[in-house]
């Protein structure tokens, strides 16, 4: 088993997964820095450790850690949203929603998850690092170049072999997950 616990920062530790509408979409990879840079203006303006990420073409994953006392992940994922549709915008491509006018490309919520213990933690950052892998756009999670798993294999992580299947509460279908977990 991996060790992840010196990647943990002090507060709450969330997993998080984020959608666009069209599930056939290309836009998060298509436009990579753009997703990367709405999150780099959202943890300017209300501060949060990203501890592991993954970005698929209409998807991605994220394990965050906020300051102590701090929970405000709406407004968070509000300002990532946000901006990367403001900068698809700007880019030149039409229809897409900003301040309330076209057409949305994001799902309306997201799905969260508070981790509980450092296994859970090891679990989900071997899991969201072998979600390339599983959906078919790559053999080994090092092929994927929209991951933190290049982070964690030059800070010495050993990388699953195998990616990790998904953890029982994410199995179930969207209508039978509990109440608190979408957002």
């Amino acid at each position: 088993m991996t060790h992840y616990r010196d990647n943990r920062v002090p507060g709450g530790t969330f997993f998080f997964t984020v959608r666009l509408l069209d599930r056939n979409s290309t836009l998060l990879t298509d436009y990579f820095s753009a997703f990367g840079e709405a999150m780099r203006q959202a943890r300017i303006r209300k501060p949060f450790h990203v501890d592991a990420w993954v970005v698929l073409p209409s998807h991605a994953h994220t394990i965050w850690t906020l300051p102590p006392g701090d929970h405000d992940c709406a407004m968070r994922w509000r300002a990532v949203k946000i901006a990367f549709s403001k900068a698809l915008n700007k880019a030149g491509l039409p229809g897409l929603r900003v301040a309330g006018s076209g057409e949305a490309i994001w799902e309306r919520h997201y799905r969260d998850h508070r981790i509980v213990d450092d296994e859970e933690y090891t679990a989900l950052i071997d899991y969201l690092h072998g979600n390339p892998v599983r959906h078919g756009f790559c053999e080994h999670a090092s092929e994927w170049p929209w991951s933190s798993v290049h982070r964690f294999s030059a800070s010495g992580f050993a990388l699953p072999a195998l990616p990790s299947p998904p953890p029982p509460w994410m199995r179930a279908e969207a209508g039978q997950l509990p109440p608190h977990a979408l957002r």
